[in-house]
C-alpha cells in the first residue's frame, strides 16, 4: 500500500510539473496565436483585421476622394523580425494624411503596445509611366514570434480617376476584409470584377440620405501560394476595379470615366499641346545627317530609332501630371535622357522632321492582364511607346531599351493591347507575339575525344531577344577573364567541367545582325572507356528539362518571351573505332513545343542534332502537365549514348 501511494503521488508530481512547463510555454502566448498557428502551421504571419474605407463626395470644386486603412497583423513564426521593415507609397496623386503604427507584444497575459515614432521619407524611382513616387519607412519595433503590429492611415485622391483596386486575399492568410465605398448619391459607379466569387464574398448596397454605401466583406481567407515565374498576381488574387463613370456638379452631369473614348480623351488632352514650338536647328540637322544616305522611308525610321536607344538614356522623374505628358523634344534633346514618354515625343518629332508620320501610343505592359475596354483608366497601362504604320504594317518604338532590332517591339509589350492616337480618334491595336525561330540560339560543334576528354570547336549564333539579354549582360564584363566566365556559363556543354579556351565575337552589340562567337572548349573526363569500348553522351545540352514543372506546382507559368534551339554536334570516331550503338531518332511535338533529336552516322562522323522549339508565354496548369508528359519522353533520351568499338 505504502508502495503503491509514493507511485501515485509521483505520477501526480509529474503530471503537475508537466502542466506547469505547458501553462508557462503557452502563457508566453496570446490565445489568438495559439489559435491561428494551429490554424495556419506553414503561415509566417496572418492578417486579422483589413478595412478600407473610401469616401467620394461632391464638393464646389468637384470630386473629393478620400481613403482610410487599417491593417493588424499577428506574427506566427520567428521572421516576425524580417517583417519590421515597412513602407507606403504616396504621391501628388496620394497625398498621405495621417499615419499611426505601432507593433504590440504580448507581456504578463495582455498586448502592450509601442508605437513608431520614426519614419523617413525617400524618393521611389521604379515606375516608367508616372514616377513621382515617393515612400515613407519606418520600422516596428520589437516584433517577434506571436507579437502584433497595426497600421493606420488615410489618404487623399488627388484625382477621381486614380482609383485603386482593392484585393481579397494576399500570400498570407486573411480573417478578415471588409471594405466600404460611400458616394454621394450624384456619382455614378461601376466595379469591375476580377477573379471574384459571388459565394464568397458578400456584398451589399444601401441608401442612407444622400450617400449610396458598397460594402464588400470576405472572412476566412487562406493564403495563395507564391510561385517563381508565376503571370502577374492581378490574374491571381480575386480584387474589383472601381471606375467612376460620371457624376452632377451644379446640375450638369460630367461624364468621366466607364467607356475607352472617356480614357483617351483625357490622355490626348494631355498631349495635344506637346512640341508645337519649333525643332531646335540642331535636332533638324542631326535628322538630316542619319538619314542622308537612307532611300526609303522604312530606312529612315530605323536609322532615327536605333539614334534615340543609343543615345537617349532611359531616367524616369516626374511629379503629377508631368508623369503623363511627354517633355518637349527640344528639352530632351538638349538633355539627352527621359522617361518613356520623353523617348516617345523625341522619336514622334524626329520622325515628322524627316517628313514621317509617328503615333503617340499607350500600353500597359504585361505585368498588367487586362484589356481597355475590361478597364478603360489609367490603372490599364503604365507605358508609352511611338506606333509608325508603313505598307499595312504597324512598328512599334520603344527607345527605352537597347539593342531591340527594328520590326520587334519589346518583350514585355508582346501581345498587349496599344492605344494608338490619330489626333483626336483613336484605334486599339494588338501587339505581335514574336515566332520562336525569330528567338534562336543555334549551336554548332565539332568534338574529338583524347584520352577520356572531350576537345571541341563550336559557333553559336543568338538572334531575337536572346540576344537582347546575351548583350545587356556583356555590359558588365569588362575584362577578358569575366568575358570567359561569362561564356563558361553560357556555352556550357556535358558537364560542369566544361572550359572555354578561346572565343572570337563578331556582331557584338548590333541591332540588325545575329551575334556570333566561335570558341574552342574542353571537357575533361567526361567520355568512359571500358575494355575495348568507349561510351559517350552526344547529349551535351539538356535545356528542354529547365522547361518542366514540379508536378506540385498550383499557378501558371510565365516566360519573357518564345524560344528556338539548334544544336548540333559532329563526332570525330577515333582511329581504329567503329560504331557499336547510336540510339533511335525521336520526336515529340504538341501544340506547345516540338522537340527532336536525330542521330547520323556519316564516313567518319556521328552527326547529332537536336532542335526545340517552344511556342508559350504562359502555360496554365493543365498546359504545364501537357508539356511535362512530353519532357519526360526527352529526357529519358537524354541519357542515351553512343557506343564505339575497337575493331
Amino acid at each position: 500500500m505504502e508502495k503503491y501511494t509514493r507511485l501515485k503521488i509521483y505520477k501526480s508530481s509529474l503530471i503537475a510539473l508537466f502542466l506547469f512547463v505547458v501553462t508557462g510555454v503557452n502563457s508566453q502566448y496570446s490565445a489568438d496565436f495559439l489559435k491561428f498557428s494551429k490554424l495556419h502551421p506553414e503561415d509566417t504571419k496572418i492578417r486579422l483585421q483589413q478595412e478600407t474605407v473610401i469616401t467620394i463626395e461632391v464638393t464646389k470644386l468637384g470630386i473629393e476622394i478620400n481613403q482610410g486603412f487599417i491593417e493588424e497583423d499577428l506574427y506566427l513564426n520567428e521572421s516576425a523580425t524580417y517583417n519590421s521593415k515597412c513602407r507606403l507609397n504616396f504621391s501628388a496623386f496620394f497625398e498621405l494624411n495621417e499615419i499611426e503604427a505601432s507593433s504590440l507584444s504580448f507581456e504578463d497575459n495582455e498586448y502592450v503596445a509601442t508605437a513608431v515614432e520614426k519614419f523617413t521619407e525617400k524618393d521611389e524611382l521604379n515606375q516608367s509611366f508616372y514616377d513621382d513616387t515617393k515612400s515613407l519607412n519606418f520600422v516596428y519595433p520589437n516584433l517577434k514570434k506571436g507579437s502584433k503590429s497595426k497600421l493606420k492611415y488615410s489618404q487623399k485622391i488627388k484625382n477621381p480617376r486614380f482609383l485603386m483596386p482593392f484585393y481579397f486575399g494576399d500570400y498570407y492568410p486573411v480573417k478578415k476584409n471588409k471594405v466600404t465605398i460611400i458616394a454621394d448619391k450624384s456619382v455614378n459607379l461601376e466595379f469591375r470584377r476580377f477573379n471574384v466569387s459571388d459565394d464568397k464574398i458578400k456584398f451589399t448596397k444601401e441608401e442612407k440620405r444622400k450617400k449610396v454605401i458598397y460594402t464588400w466583406e470576405l472572412n476566412d481567407q487562406s493564403a495563395y501560394e507564391y510561385e517563381a515565374n508565376t503571370p502577374s498576381f492581378k490574374t491571381i488574387l480575386p480584387h474589383i476595379v472601381p471606375i467612376i463613370t460620371s457624376y452632377k456638379i451644379k446640375k450638369e452631369n460630367k461624364r468621366l470615366l466607364g467607356e475607352v473614348s472617356d480614357l483617351y480623351g483625357w490622355y490626348y488632352s494631355l498631349v495635344e499641346d506637346v512640341n508645337l514650338e519649333a525643332p531646335n536647328p540642331e535636332l533638324v540637322n542631326l535628322v538630316a545627317e542619319i538619314t542622308a544616305d537612307k532611300k526609303t522611308e522604312l530606312e529612315k525610321v530605323k536609322a532615327i530609332y536605333y539614334w534615340a536607344q543609343k543615345n537617349i538614356k532611359y531616367i524616369a522623374f516626374e511629379y503629377a501630371l508631368g508623369g503623363f505628358i511627354p517633355r518637349e523634344s527640344n528639352e530632351v534633346f538638349r538633355k539627352k535622357y527621359g522617361d518613356c514618354k520623353d523617348n516617345s515625343s523625341i522619336l514622334y518629332r524626329m520622325l515628322e522632321i524627316a517628313g514621317v508620320k509617328g503615333n503617340l501610343t499607350w500600353i500597359g505592359t504585361r505585368s498588367i492582364p487586362y484589356t481597355y475596354e475590361e478597364v478603360p483608366t489609367p490603372v490599364v497601362d503604365n507605358h508609352m511607346i511611338l506606333s509608325y504604320e508603313n505598307n499595312g504594317r504597324t512598328y512599334y518604338l520603344d527607345a527605352t531599351g537597347r539593342y531591340i532590332k527594328f520590326g520587334i517591339p519589346t518583350s514585355f509589350i508582346q501581345g498587349k493591347e496599344a492605344l494608338v492616337s490619330y489626333g483626336k480618334e483613336f484605334k486599339i491595336k494588338k501587339v505581335p507575339v514574336i515566332s520562336a525561330k525569330q528567338n534562336a540560339y543555334i549551336d554548332s560543334t565539332t568534338i574529338k575525344i583524347e584520352n577520356g576528354s572531350v576537345i571541341g570547336s563550336g559557333k553559336t549564333i543568338i538572334s531575337g531577344y536572346p540576344k537582347i539579354d546575351v548583350f545587356n549582360a556583356l555590359e558588365n564584363e569588362n575584362t577578358q577573364t569575366k568575358l570567359k566566365q561569362f561564356y563558361n556559363r553560357t556555352f556550357e556543354k556535358g558537364n560542369n567541367k566544361f572550359l572555354v579556351s578561346r572565343f572570337k565575337e563578331s556582331n557584338k552589340y548590333h541591332y540588325d545582325n545575329d551575334f556570333i562567337v566561335d570558341y574552342d572548349f574542353e571537357i575533361k573526363n567526361y567520355s568512359k572507356n571500358l575494355g575495348d569500348e568507349i561510351y559517350i553522351n552526344l547529349n551535351l545540352n539538356k535545356d528542354l528539362s529547365y522547361y518542366k514543372t514540379d508536378k506540385k506546382r498550383e499557378n501558371a507559368i510565365e516566360y519573357d518571351y518564345k524560344r528556338y534551339f539548334s544544336y548540333t554536334t559532329k563526332l570525330e570516331i577515333p582511329k581504329g573505332y567503329t560504331i557499336d550503338y547510336v540510339p533511335e531518332n525521336v520526336k515529340v511535338s504538341n501544340d506547345f513545343m516540338t522537340c527532336a533529336i536525330n542521330y547520323v552516322v556519316k564516313e567518319n562522323q556521328v552527326i547529332y542534332n537536336q532542335t526545340i522549339e517552344l511556342n508559350f508565354l504562359i502555360l496554365t496548369l493543365e498546359q504545364q502537365k501537357v508539356v511535362n508528359k512530353q519532357i519526360k519522353k526527352i529526357e529519358r533520351n537524354y541519357k542515351e549514348i553512343v557506343v564505339l568499338k575497337k575493331e
